[in-house]
């Protein structure tokens, strides 16, 4: 399937399903299928992603992944829309209202949004704009590290702080600030740049930079297994419930192995080890426990295993800031 007739299947769903929901207030494409070339064809690990915007006052709340006329979508929601100058400053939302995102639009808000973001969008003011908007995503997750959390919240605060760094750079060289290929996007961005040394203290941070392929491998396949029994169970609470499940396999646990496949196993170890959370997550909240001692291996190698190390590497993040601002606006 092509990237454009997934756009399609999506459009289908909101104007069939989606626009039934209360509140409903319009739809817009999201994330990588957004960006891809239209005749591009869809990686059986690529979901479609689809933002519902819902009016003030009426939450619509978070659906989740689900098969629909053979794609997997990802549908998640918000509600209401700021200003455009507000739009134009989260590197989120003018990643998507620069390109053609709108699914549907009863306000007409949203195209009026598309067009004066994808007017504006790689203006110097607005580029760097949303890069302070990424870096202080950045710090907001590694100070946010809370002491008295559970170890795998603990985790996965310093965890999505240092690979916001990549969506630094990303959103600088105005590339889709994608989530679980983040690291072989900035990768594919700075070698364009001819920078690619800069790649190996982003990994360096994230504690990746030295593994193996086969170490790599090994932390997978203890992934695989974990999913698997967190597949199984059912957490409706949990908001992640959806991406630990069956239908989720590809996008998990194919798209990682399909990055230690082509050489970009490092690349592929942000995405296992938030993955690697949620699966515990999600037992824990369906009262299972067990897998526990695979993450921990997994948070050795990455120099994370106690909160002295979190706070340590967080730190570490930290002081790193004003070279990748250096690195950020050198590329934009």
């Amino acid at each position: 399937m092509r990237a454009e007739q997934a756009r399609r299947i999506a459009r289908q769903w909101v104007r069939e399903e989606g626009s039934a929901l209360p509140g409903f207030a319009g739809a817009f494409l999201t994330g990588s299928v957004l960006w891809a070339d239209p005749a591009a064809e869809l990686a059986p690990s690529s979901d479609v992603d689809v933002m519902v915007v819902a009016h003030p006052g009426t939450p619509i709340g978070h659906i989740g992944k689900f098969p629909y006329q053979g794609v997997l979508l990802e549908v998640s929601s918000m509600t209401g829309l700021g200003s455009t100058h507000e739009v134009l400053s989260d590197y989120h939302l003018a990643g998507s209202f620069h390109l053609p995102c709108v699914l549907a639009d009863p306000t007409g808000r949203l195209g009026e949004l598309q067009r004066v973001v994808a007017r504006d969008f790689a203006e110097r003011p607005w580029v760097l704009a949303r890069c302070t908007h990424a870096m202080d995503r950045v710090r907001g997750f590694i100070n946010g590290v809370d002491e008295s959390a559970p170890p795998v919240e603990q985790i996965t605060s310093w965890l999505f702080g240092t690979g916001v760094t990549a969506h630094v750079l990303l959103v600088a060289g105005l590339r889709n600030p994608t989530v679980r290929r983040r690291y072989a996007a900035v990768r594919d961005l700075l070698a364009d740049h001819g920078r690619l040394e800069y790649h190996e203290g982003l990994l360096d941070l994230l504690g990746c930079a030295r593994l193996g392929a086969a170490e790599v491998g090994r932390h997978l396949d203890a992934l695989e297994r974990v999913f698997d029994a967190a597949a199984s169970v059912r957490a409706p609470a949990y908001r992640f419930d959806s991406d630990i499940s069956p239908v989720a396999r590809p996008a998990a646990i194919d798209g990682s192995r399909e990055l230690i496949d082509q050489g970009l196993h490092r690349e592929a170890v942000f995405w296992m080890a938030a993955t690697y959370a949620r699966c515990l997550t999600k037992r824990a909240l369906a009262g299972e426990s067990g897998y526990e001692d695979g993450f921990a291996e997994l948070l050795s190698d990455l120099g994370v295993e106690t909160l002295a190390d979190r706070r340590r590497r967080g730190d570490r993040v930290l002081a790193a800031l004003p070279g990748l601002w250096q690195t950020a606006t050198a590329l934009c």
